[in-house]
């Protein structure tokens, strides 16, 4: 069992920065947690509390039904995996890996057997006699791993892991991590700020910034139904449009308008919105929620300037101006539209976003 709890737990430094605030979690056993967010918002310095190289300085952090807050690293059972890999450059991939097992003083046919195994699973048999430098980052990342999972811990934290490798090895590194995850049936804390890594990796997402927890949810979640502005512009690429006006009711409907765009609300939003005439919001649209349409319907639709056409291969981004905002739109890649043409596209207002101007918070989903 590995089930990690955190009852109001804050991290205060001696010179008054706040790295966290009141943060109230539980982690399953055996789930796939991510910490989410920019450089400063705490996901670290929760992992590290996990990991016992920081203190607890409010609140109490619990293992199961222990509280952990004075234990010390080595008592945890935890291992770690860094951003920096922390490989011994002198010692080859097989020491590396064994490492661990021979400071706890395990036997040497126990460990010979798990360095293999791990070796094994990993795909770096042919490697264990070599040494980090004559490895490449992928394969340093992989004996990292290795040197964790031979200790078999309760909890396999990591922070930043593939931050150091280039994009195609990011994405075979992540179906590896997937993998190890579902073959060690052991509890999982990963730290990124890259969202494709979230939301490829985590049975749930933790949303962090400033020190303080956003959103708490799976990854669908987490996108489609973002609780407020920092959320829904953490998550997508590219990220979400904004466009600040204000509702109006129209017919027993409910009406966005900016300038000149008019944007009917459905029905069942209107109805989440409740008595919102002249309120001041934010349209927030994700880049995919528009397509092409020969004859758009009023009320669903936005026209402007087209600035450039970005193709990225399988699709086109669109920057477009609308209203005097600039929105970055993703179409086919047989998009008729070039640079500086008149563009209409039709809104799916099904996937539409709303978010006060002022809280930042979304009408739409609590």
């Amino acid at each position: 069992m590995a089930r990690i709890k955190f009852e109001a737990v804050g991290k205060q430094y001696p010179n008054g920065f706040t790295a966290l605030e009141n943060l109230n979690l539980e982690i399953a056993d055996k789930e796939f947690l991510v910490l989410l967010g920019p450089s400063g918002c705490g996901k670290s310095t929760t992992l590290n509390m996990i990991a016992g190289l920081e203190d607890v300085t409010d609140g109490n952090l619990l293992f199961d039904d222990a509280v952990m807050n004075t234990v010390p690293s080595h008592k945890r059972d935890v291992a770690m995996v860094f951003q920096s890999y922390a490989l011994y450059p002198h010692k080859s991939v097989y020491e590396n890996i064994a490492f661990g097992l021979r400071m706890r003083k395990y036997p040497k046919d126990e460990i010979d057997r798990r360095v293999r195994d791990a070796a094994r699973r990993l795909e770096i048999v042919p490697l264990l006699d070599r040494r980090p430098d004559q490895l490449s980052g992928g394969q340093r990342q992989r004996v990292a791993l290795g040197r964790a999972m031979v200790r078999q811990p309760q909890v396999f934290l990591m922070d930043e892991p593939l931050s150091n490798l280039d994009a195609a090895l990011r994405i075979s590194m992540r179906a590896e991590i997937k993998q190890l995850h579902q073959a060690m049936q052991t509890t999982f804390v990963y730290v990124t700020h890259d969202q494709a890594e979230a939301l490829t990796l985590a049975d749930r997402i933790v949303v962090m910034k400033g020190g303080v927890v956003q959103q708490i949810g799976v990854p669908d979640e987490i996108y489609e139904r973002p609780r407020n502005m920092f959320v829904a512009s953490f998550l997508g690429n590219p990220p979400i449009n904004y466009l600040e006006g204000h509702l109006r009711g129209q017919g027993g409907a409910m009406v966005f308008e900016r300038g000149d765009l008019r944007v009917t609300l459905p029905a069942d939003i209107t109805a989440k919105l409740g008595a919102a005439d002249g309120r001041e919001v934010v349209l927030g649209l994700r880049a995919e929620d528009v397509v092409e349409s020969a004859a758009p319907e009023p009320g669903a639709s936005l026209s402007g300037r087209v600035l450039s056409v970005l193709p990225v291969g399988s699709d086109q981004f669109l920057e477009m101006e609308v209203e005097g905002r600039k929105l970055f739109l993703r179409l086919g890649k047989e998009c008729r539209y070039r640079e500086g043409d008149n563009a209409t596209l039709a809104i799916n207002l099904n996937r539409i976003h709303l978010f006060d101007q002022q809280s930042t918070q979304s009408l739409l989903w609590s």
